[in-house]
């Protein structure tokens, strides 16, 4: 949707047609019926200290001139893409937010200065552990509860 169309020209998602992009890049992508999932690895193009992984799925393929201005280098290979003033950058990559120091590069990319690395893997364990203890409490009274009930 980032780029000038998405077409499905073999009724991946129902009946074959194009549609209007935003345009944001220099791209044109295709449907393909061929899923593409796996777990990759590599680092930003426009700061090769930072690491990133995550998986890549998708259904198409994108072509055109953003190309050229990588967001990533995975497995060896450019992935993604960015404008030319450097304002967009579209991926096939998800959860590249879990890896610290991409998500410290992608703040900074997007004019954040000083960004932290955020272990965001961990902050979800701590955020699960919180609910956990929160929870608690209210799940024990609720089996004292039940229990105590007597059945006729």
């Amino acid at each position: 949707m980032l780029g000038r169309s998405v077409g499905d020209p073999h009724g991946v998602e129902g009946t074959p047609r194009s549609a209007q992009g935003f345009a944001l890049l220099d791209i044109d992508t295709e449907m393909t019926p061929h899923k593409q999932l796996a777990q990759v690895g590599g680092h930003c193009a426009f700061d090769p200290a930072a690491a990133v992984s995550g998986y890549e799925i998708h259904m198409g393929v994108s072509r055109g001139a953003a190309l050229d201005r990588p967001a990533f280098v995975i497995d060896g290979r450019a992935e993604g893409a960015r404008s030319p003033d450097d304002c967009v950058l579209g991926t096939y990559l998800h959860g590249l937010f879990d890896t610290p120091q991409a998500l410290a590069a992608l703040l900074q990319w997007a004019g954040l200065a000083n960004a932290a690395a955020l272990d965001m893997a961990q902050l979800r364990e701590q955020s699960l552990d919180r609910i956990a203890e929160a929870a608690r409490p209210l799940l024990d009274a609720l089996i004292r509860a039940n229990s105590c009930q007597t059945v006729s």
